[in-house]
């Protein structure tokens, strides 16, 4: 079985695995990071999104050989120095989860709109959340959420800070 090598919430780690298994579970399953969620197994949920190299995806479709040697942020990379990402601690300020079950996926997504948008309008979120699906139906909190996180952002960014962050 292959090895590849990945810099996962920024630890290189190796993983041995089927080229065909999925990202989401060679990060549940072999690297032992369970806060990226399984809920629809082809990519219209959104509950297993993580960023690649910055970006939003999918990590049930994604198999393992095409990230080899990518940088991967999970929902537990998202917090830094044992200080929650901002996005994070709005979420629990603001009791946004229901269930919780898809809220690591919409966390992640909602953090890598704030990147590209620190100032997101409604329209904006809406479209940057379209495909991350709450059963819950918490989708008014969620955009009260990132709209809030964005005013930390916006505020921890301004003053040079490198990742958004609150206390917890």
């Amino acid at each position: 079985m292959p090895t590849y090598t990945l810099d996962i919430n920024g630890k290189r780690t190796e993983i041995e695995a089927a080229a065909e298994m999925p990202l989401l579970w060679a990060l549940r399953d072999k690297a032992g990071l369970t806060g990226t969620k399984y809920g629809c197994g082809i990519g219209q949920c959104g509950a297993c999104t993580v960023h690649i190299d910055g970006a939003p995806v999918r990590s049930c479709l994604l198999p393992i050989s095409a990230v080899d040697g990518s940088s991967i942020t999970t929902i537990e990379g998202l917090a830094s120095n044992e200080q929650l990402h901002v996005l994070q601690q709005v979420w629990i300020d603001q009791d946004v989860a229901q269930c919780g079950y898809c809220q690591a996926g919409q966390i992640m997504s909602a953090a890598a709109l704030l990147k590209q948008k620190p100032k997101p309008t409604d329209q904006d979120i809406d479209n940057a959340m379209s495909g991350n699906y709450c059963r819950c139906g918490t989708y008014i909190r969620i955009r009260k959420a990132i709209h809030t996180a964005a005013s930390f952002y916006n505020a921890s960014t301004a003053t040079g800070e490198k990742d958004a962050e609150v206390q917890a």
